[in-house]
């Protein structure tokens, strides 16, 4: 199951006795983690009742007999089971053995006063294995994937809907641009956002502007926008923003020479007839890389983005030289890039 389905039941209060909880986005496994905790031991005295055990530590044995023993208080025990490496195709060697033999018999009938969540961050698991299957079948498994570009604004509406505000269409790209990769730093921002509007209020692109974290990386993607614009006063401002944050003019020359060339080479494949998925498996870059690239390629000529790269490698070379003082350069190198066009 997806993690939003089990989300879903989740808050259903439709717990299951065993859950398998996998994947490589940490806020969509954490967040799991906290709504069935949430659902389970909803006091602070309820806590008596969770025990977390590290399987890479931790024989097997020692959680069934957790989970087989009635709790002290209250209805429910809640056990966390971390690493359950045995699910993997190549287990990693431990100085003990698990006995999946015991654990087959305990997912196929486990006690109902326990719920055990064992919790790995993990692409893939084995699925051809006998336990593998039996939690398929007498468990839950929620897949924990890391979120695709066209779920991100559903989900992003999901999470003002919670907080009681509205974004205006603008405010998606800034947030997709800094956090689209970072779950837990996106919620964050929403919430820091939700705050200074407060209940009822609406986010629009002044506020966001104002008040979202910027990253060196996607500062880079606003100076692209200002070459785009021929804004040199827009771009040497946020150059010397970046300045402030401590980023170095080479740096920002990489940073921008990566955003040119990505350009350039989703212009060139799109003229070969590619689609954009097609293009970010040949560029193997985040789906939000090749949209914002698309936005961009119109604006220029092949020869205007090669022309860019010229004067950007030029740069580069200049200043690891010491032939020009790094901010001065970087300077003329705006001016230059700006007027290529």
């Amino acid at each position: 199951m997806s993690y939003m389905e089990v989300l879903q039941k989740v808050k259903k209060k439709q717990i299951s006795p065993v859950y398998l909880i996998y994947g490589t986005e940490s806020f969509f496994i954490q967040n799991l983690k906290k709504q069935i905790t949430k659902q389970l031991l909803p006091k602070k005295e309820d806590m008596e009742n969770l025990s977390v055990f590290d399987l890479e530590e931790t024989p097997i044995q020692e959680v069934i007999a957790d989970a087989e023993t009635y709790p002290f208080f209250g209805e429910k025990k809640l056990i966390i089971a971390n690493n359950p490496t045995f699910l993997k195709a190549k287990p990693d060697k431990l100085p003990f053995e698990h006995d999946l033999e015991l654990l087959q018999q305990y997912i196929a009938h486990p006690v109902d006063y326990s719920v055990i969540l064992f919790v790995g961050d993990y692409e893939k698991i084995d699925e051809r294995k006998k336990v593998s299957k039996l939690f398929k079948k007498n468990g839950v498994v929620a897949v924990c994937s890391p979120i695709k570009e066209y779920e991100l604004s559903k989900w992003m509406n999901n999470l003002t809907s919670q907080l009681k505000i509205s974004i205006q269409d603008d405010v998606y790209e800034i947030l997709e641009a800094e956090f689209s990769t970072d779950l837990h730093l996106l919620q964050n921002e929403l919430i820091k956002l939700s705050l200074y509007v407060g209940e009822g209020g609406v986010v629009t692109k002044g506020i966001a502007e104002k008040l979202i974290s910027h990253s060196a990386n996607s500062s880079s993607l606003q100076l692209v926008d200002a070459v785009i614009d021929q804004n040199l006063h827009k771009a040497i401002s946020i150059y010397k923003d970046l300045e402030k944050m401590k980023e170095e003019p080479i740096a920002l020359i990489a940073l921008l020479a990566f955003q040119f060339r990505t350009i350039l080479r989703v212009k060139l494949l799109k003229q070969k007839g590619y689609s954009q998925s097609q293009m970010q498996k040949q560029l193997s870059v985040h789906p939000y890389v090749i949209k914002i690239a698309l936005n961009r390629e119109k604006k220029f000529t092949v020869d205007n983005l090669q022309r860019i790269i010229d004067k950007l490698t030029t740069a580069d070379s200049n200043m690891k030289q010491g032939k020009m003082e790094k901010g001065l350069a970087f300077e003329l190198l705006l001016y230059e890039i700006i007027y290529v066009n």
